[in-house]
Order: C-alpha cells, then sequence, then structure tokens
C-alpha cells in the first residue's frame, strides 16, 4: 500500500537497525506500552515475533524505504477488543523523529481503508493509553469515536497498569468521512 509520502509493507529482518534506531528512544515505546528496545537483537526478535502478523506493516518512507514506524490491523484472537471476524483493532507508532508531520494519521487512513474496502471489516477498534495525547489526535483525526475506558489495564510488558481509552471507528461513518 501506498500513500502519497509512505510505503505501507511488511517487514524484514533487514529493517532491524532502523527499527533500533527509532524503538530505542524512551519516549517512543513506553507510551505505547511496551519498553524501549536495548539492543538490536531486540529489535530483530520483535521483527520475527511480533511485527509478523498478517496485518503487520512497517511504515517506510518513499524516498529511502527506510522503516520509522509500525502499523497493524490486529485481528481476531490477537485483540482484547473483539472476538469477532469481522471487527478489528488498529495499532501503531512513529519514530519521534518524524511526529508532527501528519505522517501517521495518512498511514491511519490508508489502512483503514485496507481494512473497510479489502478485508470487509465493518467495524476497527483502536485504543490509547491516558495521557498518550498524540495518538488520541490520531484516533480524532481519523474520526473514531470515544466508546469506553478499560481501567487498570495491565501491561506485562512495562509490568504497570493504566487505563485504555478505547475508540471505535465504523465501515459507515468511514465511508460517510470519505465521501
Amino acid at each position: 500500500m501506498e500513500t502519497e509520502r509512505l510505503i505501507i509493507r511488511r517487514w524484514t529482518l533487514e529493517d532491524a537497525e532502523s527499527l533500533f534506531d527509532y524503538a530505542r528512544d524512551p519516549e517512543v515505546g513506553p507510551v505505547a506500552g511496551w519498553p524501549a528496545h536495548k539492543t538490536i537483537e531486540d529489535s530483530l526478535r520483535t521483527i520475527k515475533n511480533i511485527f509478523n502478523g498478517k496485518e503487520a506493516y512497517a511504515l517506510a518512507l518513499k524516498e529511502s524505504n527506510e522503516a520509522i514506524g509500525a502499523i497493524e490491523l490486529k485481528l481476531r484472537g490477537n485483540t482484547k477488543l473483539t472476538d469477532r471476524d469481522d471487527e478489528c483493532e488498529l495499532g501503531y507508532w512513529l519514530g519521534k523523529k518524524f511526529w508532527g508531520r501528519g505522517l501517521m494519521p495518512e498511514a491511519a487512513k490508508e489502512i483503514l481503508r485496507h481494512a473497510f474496502y479489502d478485508l470487509g471489516m465493518t467495524k476497527v477498534w483502536c485504543g490509547y493509553y491516558t495521557g498518550n495525547e498524540k495518538s488520541k489526535r490520531v484516533q480524532e483525526k481519523c474520526g473514531f469515536i470515544p466508546q469506553k475506558v478499560i481501567r487498570d489495564e495491565y501491561l506485562p510488558l512495562m509490568d504497570e497498569k493504566r487505563d485504555v481509552n478505547v475508540n471505535l471507528l465504523t465501515r459507515e461513518e468511514f465511508l460517510k468521512k470519505e465521501g
């Protein structure tokens, strides 16, 4: 998939170095619920074991093909937000160097198009931890509607509890917004 500035593609082992460059930043992972990477081996393991889902993608710059973030549609069995085949959860993160440029809403809108048109989803769920205003803003820009707050969700990778703000975008709302 492509947007004006990005290629949304599968992860490769060759992406480990750029993944490490961005995932080691303590302002990136912890706000999204995972610890900063300490070694390039952490990044390799992540590519092999986490970024291997059916709908897990690298966000790469068109000009260089460098992986600068991740986006995924978590399908039934890989999300706590739904147990339906026609619903999924959107997850994402972006390297700090690229914050504030509108890249994540650009990528999210394309992956939502993919979810609703190509995969036939009727609903896409998305959440953010209280205090993650950047993620909240991306979801607002994409048209997600607040649904509920899950209190004290345990994050095993961080060994702590946080509140999760859960939002929803239906196919009807997406199509209406897209015109």
